[in-house]
Protein backbone atom coordinates (compact mmCIF):
# COMPACT_ATOMS: atom_id res chain seq x y z
CA UNK A 1 0.00 0.00 0.00
CA UNK A 2 2.91 1.96 0.77
CA UNK A 3 4.55 1.85 -2.70
CA UNK A 4 1.09 2.36 -4.28
CA UNK A 5 0.08 6.01 -2.77
CA UNK A 6 3.91 6.95 -3.30
CA UNK A 7 3.63 6.10 -7.24
CA UNK A 8 0.14 8.38 -7.62
CA UNK A 9 1.47 10.99 -6.25
CA UNK A 10 1.85 14.29 -8.39
CA UNK A 11 4.52 15.09 -10.72
CA UNK A 12 5.57 18.34 -8.60
CA UNK A 13 6.70 16.16 -5.55
CA UNK A 14 8.75 13.35 -7.61
CA UNK A 15 11.82 14.09 -5.86
CA UNK A 16 10.01 13.44 -2.52
CA UNK A 17 8.52 10.56 -3.49
CA UNK A 18 12.06 8.69 -5.40
CA UNK A 19 13.48 9.68 -2.46
CA UNK A 20 10.42 7.94 -0.14
CA UNK A 21 10.03 5.14 -2.25
CA UNK A 22 14.07 3.96 -2.13
CA UNK A 23 13.34 4.52 1.76
CA UNK A 24 9.93 1.89 1.48
CA UNK A 25 11.21 -0.49 -0.79
CA UNK A 26 14.40 -1.06 1.41
CA UNK A 27 11.96 -1.24 4.30
CA UNK A 28 9.90 -3.59 2.58
CA UNK A 29 12.75 -5.89 1.37
CA UNK A 30 14.28 -5.86 4.71
CA UNK A 31 10.87 -6.63 6.91
CA UNK A 32 10.30 -9.42 4.02
CA UNK A 33 13.63 -10.83 4.35
CA UNK A 34 13.08 -10.79 8.53
CA UNK A 35 9.47 -12.36 7.65
CA UNK A 36 10.81 -15.10 5.58
CA UNK A 37 13.59 -15.48 8.37
CA UNK A 38 11.66 -15.32 11.39
CA UNK A 39 8.52 -18.44 9.04
CA UNK A 40 11.22 -20.53 8.03
CA UNK A 41 12.60 -20.67 12.21
CA UNK A 42 8.43 -21.03 13.12
CA UNK A 43 8.16 -23.84 10.73
CA UNK A 44 11.10 -26.02 11.95
CA UNK A 45 10.19 -25.53 15.59
CA UNK A 46 7.10 -26.43 14.66
CA UNK A 47 8.19 -29.63 12.89
CA UNK A 48 10.92 -30.61 15.45
CA UNK A 49 8.43 -30.05 18.71
CA UNK A 50 5.96 -32.77 16.31
CA UNK A 51 8.94 -34.93 16.15
CA UNK A 52 9.12 -34.93 20.15
CA UNK A 53 5.28 -35.02 20.71
CA UNK A 54 4.76 -38.42 18.33
CA UNK A 55 8.00 -40.53 18.38
CA UNK A 56 6.44 -43.17 16.18
CA UNK A 57 6.87 -40.72 13.10
CA UNK A 58 10.52 -40.40 13.77
CA UNK A 59 11.55 -43.66 11.93
CA UNK A 60 9.95 -42.36 8.77
CA UNK A 61 13.02 -40.28 8.62
CA UNK A 62 15.40 -43.08 9.53
CA UNK A 63 15.48 -41.87 13.25
CA UNK A 64 15.63 -45.00 15.77
CA UNK A 65 15.41 -42.86 18.69
CA UNK A 66 11.73 -43.22 19.05
CA UNK A 67 11.36 -46.95 18.76
CA UNK A 68 10.97 -47.68 22.28
CA UNK A 69 8.67 -44.75 22.74
CA UNK A 70 4.81 -43.97 22.34
CA UNK A 71 3.07 -41.08 22.17
CA UNK A 72 1.73 -39.78 25.01
CA UNK A 73 -2.12 -40.10 25.33
CA UNK A 74 -2.66 -38.98 28.70
CA UNK A 75 -5.57 -36.24 29.37
CA UNK A 76 -2.81 -33.49 30.16
CA UNK A 77 -0.67 -34.19 27.13
CA UNK A 78 -3.84 -33.22 25.11
CA UNK A 79 -4.13 -29.80 27.10
CA UNK A 80 -0.19 -29.34 26.89
CA UNK A 81 0.01 -29.75 23.02
CA UNK A 82 -3.54 -27.31 22.79
CA UNK A 83 -1.32 -24.91 24.55
CA UNK A 84 2.36 -24.95 22.87
CA UNK A 85 0.42 -25.04 19.30
CA UNK A 86 -1.82 -21.65 20.50
CA UNK A 87 1.74 -20.31 21.24
CA UNK A 88 2.89 -21.85 17.58
CA UNK A 89 -0.07 -19.75 16.43
CA UNK A 90 0.37 -16.77 17.44
CA UNK A 91 4.18 -16.34 16.24
CA UNK A 92 2.46 -17.03 12.76
CA UNK A 93 -0.44 -14.20 13.46
CA UNK A 94 2.40 -11.79 13.75
CA UNK A 95 4.17 -12.49 10.33
CA UNK A 96 2.42 -10.63 7.82
CA UNK A 97 1.53 -13.07 4.33
CA UNK A 98 2.22 -9.57 2.01
CA UNK A 99 5.48 -9.37 3.60
CA UNK A 100 6.39 -13.43 2.10
CA UNK A 101 6.64 -14.94 -1.24
CA UNK A 102 4.25 -16.82 -2.61
CA UNK A 103 5.64 -20.49 -1.91
CA UNK A 104 5.55 -19.29 1.92
CA UNK A 105 2.54 -17.56 1.86
CA UNK A 106 0.78 -21.09 1.30
CA UNK A 107 3.44 -22.51 4.09
CA UNK A 108 1.96 -20.26 6.62
CA UNK A 109 -1.45 -20.86 5.40
CA UNK A 110 -1.42 -24.41 5.89
CA UNK A 111 0.33 -24.64 9.13
CA UNK A 112 -2.35 -22.05 10.47
CA UNK A 113 -4.80 -23.96 9.12
CA UNK A 114 -3.67 -27.34 10.71
CA UNK A 115 -2.87 -25.73 13.97
CA UNK A 116 -6.36 -23.79 14.20
CA UNK A 117 -7.88 -27.14 13.26
CA UNK A 118 -5.98 -28.97 15.73
CA UNK A 119 -7.13 -26.15 17.97
CA UNK A 120 -10.90 -26.59 16.94
CA UNK A 121 -11.03 -30.83 17.56
CA UNK A 122 -9.56 -30.03 20.98
CA UNK A 123 -12.78 -27.02 22.03
CA UNK A 124 -14.73 -29.65 20.80
CA UNK A 125 -13.75 -32.47 23.05
CA UNK A 126 -13.02 -35.14 19.96
CA UNK A 127 -9.79 -36.37 21.24
CA UNK A 128 -12.29 -37.79 23.93
CA UNK A 129 -13.92 -40.00 20.97
CA UNK A 130 -10.12 -42.11 21.22
CA UNK A 131 -11.01 -45.17 19.54
CA UNK A 132 -12.83 -47.15 17.30
CA UNK A 133 -12.50 -50.82 15.70
CA UNK A 134 -10.47 -49.39 13.30
CA UNK A 135 -8.03 -47.56 15.24
CA UNK A 136 -6.44 -47.90 18.76
CA UNK A 137 -3.97 -49.77 21.25
CA UNK A 138 -5.44 -52.86 20.51
CA UNK A 139 -3.51 -52.61 16.82
CA UNK A 140 -0.61 -51.85 17.81
CA UNK A 141 0.81 -55.01 17.08
CA UNK A 142 0.55 -54.09 13.69
CA UNK A 143 3.46 -51.80 13.97
CA UNK A 144 5.65 -54.77 13.34
CA UNK A 145 4.66 -54.88 10.12
CA UNK A 146 6.93 -51.29 9.20
CA UNK A 147 9.23 -51.52 12.19
CA UNK A 148 12.86 -53.27 11.16
CA UNK A 149 13.36 -55.70 13.13
CA UNK A 150 17.22 -56.53 12.42
CA UNK A 151 19.47 -55.97 15.34
CA UNK A 152 19.33 -57.26 19.23
CA UNK A 153 18.49 -53.02 19.87
CA UNK A 154 15.49 -52.87 17.13
CA UNK A 155 14.37 -56.21 19.46
CA UNK A 156 14.89 -54.90 22.66
CA UNK A 157 13.11 -51.49 21.56
CA UNK A 158 9.64 -53.27 20.70
CA UNK A 159 10.43 -54.98 24.09
CA UNK A 160 10.24 -51.50 25.77
CA UNK A 161 7.58 -50.61 23.92
CA UNK A 162 5.65 -53.68 25.43
CA UNK A 163 6.60 -53.10 28.68
CA UNK A 164 5.47 -49.54 28.33
CA UNK A 165 1.79 -50.29 26.68
CA UNK A 166 -0.11 -51.02 29.61
CA UNK A 167 0.82 -47.14 30.19
CA UNK A 168 -1.23 -46.39 26.94
CA UNK A 169 -3.73 -48.81 27.86
CA UNK A 170 -4.51 -46.84 30.91
CA UNK A 171 -4.18 -43.33 29.07
CA UNK A 172 -6.74 -44.59 26.24
CA UNK A 173 -8.92 -45.40 29.40
CA UNK A 174 -8.95 -42.30 31.17
CA UNK A 175 -9.22 -40.72 27.63
CA UNK A 176 -13.01 -42.69 27.32
CA UNK A 177 -13.55 -42.03 31.58
CA UNK A 178 -13.27 -38.33 30.68
CA UNK A 179 -15.89 -38.71 27.22
CA UNK A 180 -18.17 -40.18 29.61
CA UNK A 181 -18.10 -37.36 31.80
CA UNK A 182 -18.23 -34.68 29.43
CA UNK A 183 -20.30 -36.27 26.63
CA UNK A 184 -18.15 -36.93 24.17
CA UNK A 185 -18.81 -40.36 23.39
CA UNK A 186 -18.01 -43.21 20.51
CA UNK A 187 -21.15 -44.94 19.31
CA UNK A 188 -22.13 -47.79 20.81
CA UNK A 189 -22.65 -50.09 17.48
CA UNK A 190 -19.12 -49.19 16.87
CA UNK A 191 -17.16 -49.97 20.04
CA UNK A 192 -19.24 -52.70 20.53
CA UNK A 193 -16.86 -54.57 17.98
CA UNK A 194 -14.01 -53.88 20.58
CA UNK A 195 -14.23 -56.16 22.97
CA UNK A 196 -14.13 -59.05 20.55
CA UNK A 197 -11.13 -57.72 19.65
CA UNK A 198 -9.63 -57.39 22.71
CA UNK A 199 -10.83 -60.58 23.75
CA UNK A 200 -9.08 -62.30 20.73
CA UNK A 201 -5.66 -60.83 21.91
CA UNK A 202 -6.69 -62.54 25.43
CA UNK A 203 -7.03 -65.83 23.91
CA UNK A 204 -3.81 -67.02 22.77
CA UNK A 205 -0.79 -67.97 24.41
CA UNK A 206 1.92 -65.28 25.03
CA UNK A 207 4.00 -67.15 22.13
CA UNK A 208 0.53 -66.88 19.77
CA UNK A 209 0.10 -63.14 20.14
CA UNK A 210 0.31 -60.62 18.11
CA UNK A 211 2.29 -58.61 20.21
CA UNK A 212 4.94 -61.59 20.44
CA UNK A 213 5.10 -62.05 16.39
CA UNK A 214 8.43 -60.15 16.26
CA UNK A 215 10.15 -62.64 18.35
CA UNK A 216 9.16 -65.44 16.20
CA UNK A 217 12.06 -65.80 13.15
CA UNK A 218 14.91 -64.07 14.77
CA UNK A 219 18.37 -62.60 12.80
CA UNK A 220 20.32 -65.21 12.77
CA UNK A 221 22.87 -62.50 13.29
CA UNK A 222 21.73 -62.70 16.97
CA UNK A 223 22.98 -65.20 19.81
CA UNK A 224 21.34 -68.09 20.46
CA UNK A 225 21.44 -66.90 24.63
CA UNK A 226 20.38 -63.50 23.04
CA UNK A 227 17.58 -64.73 21.44
CA UNK A 228 16.22 -66.77 24.37
CA UNK A 229 16.52 -64.57 26.63
CA UNK A 230 14.41 -61.59 24.50
CA UNK A 231 11.93 -64.74 24.11
CA UNK A 232 11.68 -64.99 27.84
CA UNK A 233 10.96 -61.09 28.65
CA UNK A 234 8.39 -60.74 25.45
CA UNK A 235 6.58 -63.42 26.89
CA UNK A 236 6.41 -61.82 30.44
CA UNK A 237 5.76 -58.49 29.31
CA UNK A 238 2.74 -59.79 27.81
CA UNK A 239 1.66 -62.52 30.30
CA UNK A 240 2.11 -60.20 33.43
CA UNK A 241 1.96 -56.67 31.93
CA UNK A 242 0.31 -56.23 28.86
CA UNK A 243 -2.93 -59.17 29.18
CA UNK A 244 -4.15 -58.16 32.21
CA UNK A 245 -4.05 -54.22 30.90
CA UNK A 246 -6.08 -55.32 27.94
CA UNK A 247 -8.81 -57.03 30.75
CA UNK A 248 -8.81 -54.01 32.69
CA UNK A 249 -9.33 -52.27 29.27
CA UNK A 250 -12.00 -54.84 27.96
CA UNK A 251 -14.06 -54.74 31.70
CA UNK A 252 -14.43 -51.09 31.36
CA UNK A 253 -15.42 -50.64 27.89
CA UNK A 254 -17.90 -53.81 28.52
CA UNK A 255 -19.50 -52.54 32.21
CA UNK A 256 -18.99 -48.68 31.49
CA UNK A 257 -18.67 -47.17 28.09
CA UNK A 258 -20.68 -49.05 26.19
CA UNK A 259 -23.45 -48.76 28.39
CA UNK A 260 -23.05 -44.67 27.91
CA UNK A 261 -22.27 -44.79 24.11
CA UNK A 262 -24.39 -42.59 22.21
CA UNK A 263 -26.75 -43.78 19.40
CA UNK A 264 -24.88 -43.97 15.66
CA UNK A 265 -24.90 -39.91 14.53
CA UNK A 266 -22.54 -37.56 16.56
CA UNK A 267 -25.47 -35.00 16.22
CA UNK A 268 -26.97 -36.72 19.09
CA UNK A 269 -24.32 -35.47 21.38
CA UNK A 270 -24.55 -31.92 23.20
CA UNK A 271 -23.85 -29.29 20.29
CA UNK A 272 -23.27 -32.04 18.00
CA UNK A 273 -24.97 -30.73 14.86
CA UNK A 274 -22.47 -27.84 15.40
CA UNK A 275 -19.37 -30.42 15.67
CA UNK A 276 -20.48 -32.40 12.76
CA UNK A 277 -20.62 -28.88 10.87
CA UNK A 278 -17.17 -28.47 11.71
CA UNK A 279 -16.13 -31.36 10.97
CA UNK A 280 -17.94 -31.13 7.78
CA UNK A 281 -15.76 -28.48 6.83
CA UNK A 282 -12.50 -29.28 7.88
CA UNK A 283 -12.61 -32.86 5.72
CA UNK A 284 -13.97 -31.21 2.94
CA UNK A 285 -11.72 -27.93 3.12
CA UNK A 286 -14.32 -26.29 2.06
CA UNK A 287 -17.69 -23.81 3.47
CA UNK A 288 -20.30 -26.61 2.50
CA UNK A 289 -22.39 -26.91 4.95
CA UNK A 290 -23.97 -30.51 5.73
CA UNK A 291 -27.47 -29.50 3.81
CA UNK A 292 -25.54 -28.63 0.74
CA UNK A 293 -23.35 -31.67 0.68
CA UNK A 294 -26.39 -33.99 1.25
CA UNK A 295 -28.20 -32.44 -2.07
CA UNK A 296 -24.50 -32.53 -4.18
CA UNK A 297 -24.87 -36.59 -2.67
CA UNK A 298 -28.67 -36.69 -4.16
CA UNK A 299 -27.54 -34.89 -7.48
CA UNK A 300 -24.35 -37.14 -7.68
CA UNK A 301 -26.33 -40.50 -7.04
CA UNK A 302 -28.90 -39.66 -9.42
CA UNK A 303 -26.37 -39.10 -12.13
CA UNK A 304 -24.24 -42.47 -11.60
CA UNK A 305 -27.68 -44.72 -11.81
CA UNK A 306 -28.02 -43.17 -15.47
CA UNK A 307 -24.99 -44.65 -15.83
CA UNK A 308 -25.25 -47.69 -14.55
CA UNK A 309 -28.52 -48.28 -16.25
CA UNK A 310 -26.73 -47.54 -19.42
CA UNK A 311 -24.09 -50.39 -18.33
CA UNK A 312 -26.76 -52.84 -17.15
CA UNK A 313 -28.73 -52.44 -20.92
CA UNK A 314 -25.94 -53.24 -22.47
CA UNK A 315 -25.36 -56.58 -20.93
CA UNK A 316 -28.62 -57.25 -21.98
CA UNK A 317 -29.95 -58.19 -18.37
CA UNK A 318 -33.65 -58.24 -17.48
CA UNK A 319 -34.18 -56.27 -14.38
CA UNK A 320 -33.75 -53.30 -12.46
CA UNK A 321 -30.27 -52.03 -10.56
CA UNK A 322 -31.46 -53.71 -7.26
CA UNK A 323 -31.87 -56.91 -9.25
CA UNK A 324 -28.24 -56.55 -10.85
CA UNK A 325 -26.72 -55.60 -7.54
CA UNK A 326 -28.02 -58.82 -6.48
CA UNK A 327 -27.05 -60.81 -9.46
CA UNK A 328 -23.78 -59.16 -8.92
CA UNK A 329 -23.65 -60.21 -4.97
CA UNK A 330 -24.59 -63.36 -5.71
CA UNK A 331 -23.18 -64.86 -8.44
CA UNK A 332 -19.65 -67.29 -7.67
CA UNK A 333 -18.38 -66.43 -11.31
CA UNK A 334 -18.04 -62.62 -10.07
CA UNK A 335 -15.53 -64.30 -6.75
CA UNK A 336 -12.53 -66.28 -6.27
CA UNK A 337 -12.81 -69.26 -3.97
CA UNK A 338 -9.63 -69.13 -1.95
CA UNK A 339 -7.92 -65.66 -0.94
CA UNK A 340 -5.20 -66.90 -2.06
CA UNK A 341 -6.45 -66.70 -5.26
CA UNK A 342 -7.96 -63.57 -4.28
CA UNK A 343 -4.39 -62.11 -3.40
CA UNK A 344 -2.85 -63.48 -6.79
CA UNK A 345 -5.96 -61.29 -8.83
CA UNK A 346 -4.88 -57.84 -6.72
CA UNK A 347 -1.19 -58.78 -7.59
CA UNK A 348 -2.14 -59.40 -11.06
CA UNK A 349 -3.72 -56.55 -11.81
CA UNK A 350 -1.47 -54.07 -9.96
CA UNK A 351 1.11 -55.51 -12.67
CA UNK A 352 -0.91 -53.83 -15.17
CA UNK A 353 -1.23 -50.10 -14.41
CA UNK A 354 2.21 -49.18 -14.27
CA UNK A 355 2.62 -49.16 -18.29
CA UNK A 356 -0.38 -46.35 -18.76
CA UNK A 357 1.33 -43.77 -16.39
CA UNK A 358 3.15 -42.12 -18.44
CA UNK A 359 0.17 -41.48 -20.91
CA UNK A 360 -1.11 -39.25 -18.05
CA UNK A 361 2.13 -38.11 -16.14
CA UNK A 362 5.47 -36.61 -17.20
CA UNK A 363 6.67 -37.35 -13.45
CA UNK A 364 6.67 -40.31 -11.70
CA UNK A 365 8.17 -41.54 -8.22
CA UNK A 366 10.84 -43.43 -7.48
CA UNK A 367 9.51 -45.55 -4.48
CA UNK A 368 8.08 -48.56 -5.30
CA UNK A 369 5.36 -50.35 -3.78
CA UNK A 370 3.55 -54.06 -3.46
CA UNK A 371 0.73 -55.71 -2.38
CA UNK A 372 0.10 -57.47 0.83
CA UNK A 373 -2.88 -58.93 2.55
CA UNK A 374 -4.49 -57.31 5.74
CA UNK A 375 -3.31 -58.63 8.69
CA UNK A 376 -5.69 -61.59 9.60
CA UNK A 377 -6.74 -60.12 13.22
CA UNK A 378 -7.75 -56.66 11.63
CA UNK A 379 -9.59 -57.96 8.21
CA UNK A 380 -13.26 -58.97 9.59
CA UNK A 381 -13.54 -55.18 10.95
CA UNK A 382 -12.22 -53.17 8.34
CA UNK A 383 -12.54 -51.90 4.99
CA UNK A 384 -12.12 -53.72 1.71
CA UNK A 385 -8.30 -52.26 1.29
CA UNK A 386 -6.04 -49.30 2.30
CA UNK A 387 -2.71 -47.87 1.44
CA UNK A 388 0.49 -47.60 3.40
CA UNK A 389 2.73 -44.72 2.08
CA UNK A 390 6.80 -45.59 2.03
CA UNK A 391 9.07 -44.21 4.43
CA UNK A 392 10.67 -41.02 3.81
CA UNK A 393 14.38 -42.44 4.12
CA UNK A 394 12.99 -45.16 1.25
CA UNK A 395 13.79 -47.92 3.59
CA UNK A 396 10.41 -48.99 3.27
CA UNK A 397 8.48 -49.08 -0.16
CA UNK A 398 4.38 -48.16 -0.13
CA UNK A 399 2.40 -51.22 0.79
CA UNK A 400 -1.09 -51.79 -1.19
CA UNK A 401 -3.30 -54.03 1.52
CA UNK A 402 -6.18 -55.75 0.48
CA UNK A 403 -8.72 -57.69 2.32
CA UNK A 404 -8.80 -61.66 2.32
CA UNK A 405 -10.80 -61.94 4.58
CA UNK A 406 -14.32 -63.39 3.21
CA UNK A 407 -13.24 -63.90 -0.41
CA UNK A 408 -16.69 -65.04 -1.18
CA UNK A 409 -17.40 -61.47 -0.99
CA UNK A 410 -14.66 -59.53 -2.56
CA UNK A 411 -16.29 -59.26 -5.95
CA UNK A 412 -13.78 -59.56 -9.11
CA UNK A 413 -15.07 -56.35 -10.75
CA UNK A 414 -14.08 -54.01 -8.26
CA UNK A 415 -10.41 -54.99 -8.29
CA UNK A 416 -9.09 -52.64 -10.84
CA UNK A 417 -10.70 -49.22 -9.74
CA UNK A 418 -9.87 -50.27 -6.24
CA UNK A 419 -5.90 -50.71 -7.37
CA UNK A 420 -5.96 -47.65 -9.34
CA UNK A 421 -7.47 -46.01 -6.19
CA UNK A 422 -5.10 -47.35 -4.04
CA UNK A 423 -2.16 -47.49 -5.52
CA UNK A 424 -1.22 -45.60 -8.92
CA UNK A 425 -2.18 -43.10 -10.16
CA UNK A 426 -3.97 -42.80 -6.81
CA UNK A 427 -2.30 -43.01 -3.19
CA UNK A 428 0.91 -44.45 -3.95
CA UNK A 429 1.79 -41.70 -7.36
CA UNK A 430 0.32 -38.75 -5.39
CA UNK A 431 1.82 -39.57 -1.75
CA UNK A 432 5.36 -40.76 -2.62
CA UNK A 433 5.72 -37.96 -5.68
CA UNK A 434 4.81 -35.34 -2.50
CA UNK A 435 7.64 -37.26 -0.03
CA UNK A 436 10.07 -37.06 -3.27
CA UNK A 437 9.84 -33.29 -3.70
CA UNK A 438 12.22 -30.93 -2.61
CA UNK A 439 11.91 -27.28 -0.94
CA UNK A 440 8.96 -27.94 0.51
CA UNK A 441 8.82 -28.55 4.27
CA UNK A 442 8.52 -31.71 6.11
CA UNK A 443 4.58 -31.04 7.34
CA UNK A 444 3.57 -30.72 3.69
CA UNK A 445 5.90 -33.69 2.06
CA UNK A 446 4.53 -35.89 4.95
CA UNK A 447 1.11 -34.66 5.87
CA UNK A 448 -1.65 -33.06 3.45
CA UNK A 449 -5.44 -32.86 3.47
CA UNK A 450 -7.98 -35.76 3.28
CA UNK A 451 -10.05 -33.55 0.12
CA UNK A 452 -6.95 -33.99 -1.98
CA UNK A 453 -5.60 -37.18 -0.79
CA UNK A 454 -8.76 -39.02 -1.27
CA UNK A 455 -10.05 -36.47 -3.67
CA UNK A 456 -7.15 -37.53 -5.78
CA UNK A 457 -7.90 -41.56 -5.39
CA UNK A 458 -11.58 -40.84 -6.27
CA UNK A 459 -10.17 -38.69 -9.70
CA UNK A 460 -8.09 -41.46 -10.09
CA UNK A 461 -10.51 -43.82 -10.77
CA UNK A 462 -11.33 -42.01 -13.88
CA UNK A 463 -7.67 -42.25 -15.17
CA UNK A 464 -8.35 -45.76 -15.80
CA UNK A 465 -10.27 -45.49 -18.66
CA UNK A 466 -6.96 -43.62 -20.07
CA UNK A 467 -4.74 -46.85 -19.02
CA UNK A 468 -6.48 -49.46 -20.69
CA UNK A 469 -8.63 -50.55 -18.21
CA UNK A 470 -12.29 -51.39 -17.62
CA UNK A 471 -12.62 -53.08 -21.12
CA UNK A 472 -14.70 -55.65 -19.79
CA UNK A 473 -18.70 -54.39 -18.97
CA UNK A 474 -18.91 -55.31 -15.58
CA UNK A 475 -15.87 -53.53 -14.49
CA UNK A 476 -16.88 -50.58 -15.78
CA UNK A 477 -19.72 -50.97 -13.70
CA UNK A 478 -17.23 -51.76 -11.18
CA UNK A 479 -16.10 -48.46 -11.47
CA UNK A 480 -19.21 -46.80 -11.59
CA UNK A 481 -20.34 -49.15 -8.55
CA UNK A 482 -16.79 -47.34 -7.00
CA UNK A 483 -18.01 -43.56 -7.49
CA UNK A 484 -21.67 -44.48 -6.37
CA UNK A 485 -20.42 -45.69 -3.29
CA UNK A 486 -18.14 -41.89 -2.77
CA UNK A 487 -21.59 -40.31 -3.68
CA UNK A 488 -23.96 -42.35 -1.42
CA UNK A 489 -21.28 -41.38 1.04
CA UNK A 490 -22.28 -37.16 1.06
CA UNK A 491 -25.89 -38.65 1.68
CA UNK A 492 -25.27 -41.03 4.17
CA UNK A 493 -22.62 -39.77 6.21
CA UNK A 494 -24.92 -36.24 6.85
CA UNK A 495 -28.00 -38.58 6.69
CA UNK A 496 -26.21 -39.94 10.30
CA UNK A 497 -25.06 -37.25 11.77
CA UNK A 498 -26.73 -34.13 11.34
CA UNK A 499 -30.24 -35.60 9.41
CA UNK A 500 -30.53 -38.50 12.29
CA UNK A 501 -30.58 -41.49 9.96
CA UNK A 502 -30.36 -44.94 11.97
CA UNK A 503 -27.85 -47.01 10.86
CA UNK A 504 -30.56 -49.70 9.06
CA UNK A 505 -31.64 -46.54 6.90
CA UNK A 506 -28.49 -45.83 6.02
CA UNK A 507 -27.33 -49.47 5.25
CA UNK A 508 -30.97 -49.58 3.49
CA UNK A 509 -30.01 -46.98 1.21
CA UNK A 510 -26.51 -47.92 0.46
CA UNK A 511 -27.86 -51.45 -0.58
CA UNK A 512 -29.83 -49.60 -2.99
CA UNK A 513 -27.91 -47.75 -4.64
CA UNK A 514 -24.08 -49.63 -5.19
CA UNK A 515 -23.58 -53.44 -5.96
CA UNK A 516 -20.74 -53.50 -3.14
CA UNK A 517 -21.82 -56.51 -0.63
CA UNK A 518 -23.72 -55.84 2.65
CA UNK A 519 -20.93 -57.56 4.43
CA UNK A 520 -19.05 -54.56 2.96
CA UNK A 521 -21.34 -52.15 3.37
CA UNK A 522 -21.47 -52.62 6.86
CA UNK A 523 -18.33 -52.12 7.38
CA UNK A 524 -18.64 -49.05 5.73
CA UNK A 525 -21.58 -47.17 7.44
CA UNK A 526 -19.89 -48.77 10.75
CA UNK A 527 -16.97 -46.79 9.57
CA UNK A 528 -18.84 -43.61 8.52
CA UNK A 529 -20.57 -43.81 12.24
CA UNK A 530 -16.69 -43.85 14.17
CA UNK A 531 -15.39 -40.94 11.67
CA UNK A 532 -17.88 -38.24 11.45
CA UNK A 533 -17.13 -36.04 8.14
CA UNK A 534 -14.35 -38.40 7.14
CA UNK A 535 -16.47 -39.67 4.63
CA UNK A 536 -17.50 -36.32 3.03
CA UNK A 537 -13.75 -35.63 1.35
CA UNK A 538 -13.55 -37.90 -1.43
CA UNK A 539 -16.07 -37.24 -3.58
CA UNK A 540 -16.27 -33.31 -2.64
CA UNK A 541 -12.23 -33.28 -3.42
CA UNK A 542 -13.16 -35.60 -6.74
CA UNK A 543 -15.10 -32.94 -8.02
CA UNK A 544 -13.13 -30.48 -7.69
CA UNK A 545 -10.68 -31.55 -9.74
CA UNK A 546 -12.68 -32.27 -12.43
CA UNK A 547 -14.24 -28.80 -12.40
CA UNK A 548 -10.04 -27.65 -12.35
CA UNK A 549 -9.54 -30.06 -15.18
CA UNK A 550 -12.97 -29.46 -16.90
CA UNK A 551 -12.19 -26.09 -16.73
CA UNK A 552 -8.49 -26.28 -18.63
CA UNK A 553 -9.43 -28.59 -21.29
CA UNK A 554 -12.44 -25.55 -22.51
CA UNK A 555 -9.86 -23.03 -22.10
CA UNK A 556 -7.40 -24.47 -23.88
CA UNK A 557 -9.00 -26.55 -26.88
CA UNK A 558 -6.62 -28.89 -28.61
CA UNK A 559 -3.48 -27.31 -26.31
CA UNK A 560 -4.31 -29.25 -23.53
CA UNK A 561 -1.80 -31.22 -22.10
CA UNK A 562 -3.19 -33.81 -19.63
CA UNK A 563 0.71 -34.88 -18.58
CA UNK A 564 1.27 -30.48 -17.70
CA UNK A 565 -1.90 -30.13 -15.75
CA UNK A 566 -1.37 -33.51 -13.86
CA UNK A 567 2.37 -32.61 -12.85
CA UNK A 568 1.19 -29.24 -11.89
CA UNK A 569 -1.95 -30.77 -9.66
CA UNK A 570 0.46 -32.16 -7.83
CA UNK A 571 3.36 -30.58 -7.89
CA UNK A 572 2.67 -29.06 -4.13
CA UNK A 573 1.72 -31.88 -2.38
CA UNK A 574 -1.80 -31.82 -0.91
CA UNK A 575 -3.65 -28.43 -0.76
CA UNK A 576 -6.80 -27.65 1.05
CA UNK A 577 -9.13 -27.72 -2.73
CA UNK A 578 -9.09 -23.64 -2.04
CA UNK A 579 -5.41 -23.27 -2.30
CA UNK A 580 -5.54 -25.79 -4.97
CA UNK A 581 -7.86 -23.99 -6.79
CA UNK A 582 -5.85 -20.48 -6.59
CA UNK A 583 -2.74 -22.25 -7.85
CA UNK A 584 -4.45 -24.09 -10.62
CA UNK A 585 -6.07 -21.07 -11.75
CA UNK A 586 -2.25 -19.15 -11.89
CA UNK A 587 -1.41 -21.87 -13.90
CA UNK A 588 -4.22 -21.67 -16.57
CA UNK A 589 -3.43 -17.82 -16.67
CA UNK A 590 -0.16 -19.21 -17.54
CA UNK A 591 -0.98 -21.52 -20.11
CA UNK A 592 -3.20 -19.14 -22.01
CA UNK A 593 -0.38 -16.52 -21.75
CA UNK A 594 2.28 -18.59 -23.60
CA UNK A 595 -0.22 -19.46 -26.32
CA UNK A 596 -0.92 -16.39 -27.23
CA UNK A 597 3.08 -15.30 -27.25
Amino acid sequence: MVLTSILDRSLNIKLFSVRLLCISVGVFVATGQASEADLAQVIEEHWQWTLEQYPERRLEYGDRSGNDQWTDMSPEAFQRRYQEGGRFIQRLERIEPATLNADNQINRAMLLRQLRDDRTEYEDGLYLIALDMRSGPQHRHSMIDTLPMETEQDLEDWLARLRHLPEQLAQYQALLQRGITEQRLQAQIVMSRVPAQLQGLLQHDSVDSPFYRAFTDLPTSIDAATQARLRSEAREAIEARINPSLQNLLHFIESEYLPAARPPGIGALPGGKQVYTRLAQYFTTTDLTPDEIHEIGLREVARIRGEMEGVIKSVGFDGDIAAFNTYLRTDPQFYYDTPEALLEGYQAVSKRLDPGLVKLFGKLPRAPYGVRPIPDEEAPDTTTAYYMRPAIDGSRPGWYYVNLYQPEVRPKFEMEVLSVHESVPGHHLQIALAQEMTGLPEFRRNGGFTAFIEGWGLYSERLGYDMGLYTDPYSRYGQLVYDMWRAVRLVVDTGIHYFGWSRERAIDYFLANAAKSEADIVNEIDRYIGWPGQALAYKIGQLKMLELRGEAELALGSRFDIRAFHDHLLGAGALPLDILEERMDQWLTAQLAAAEL
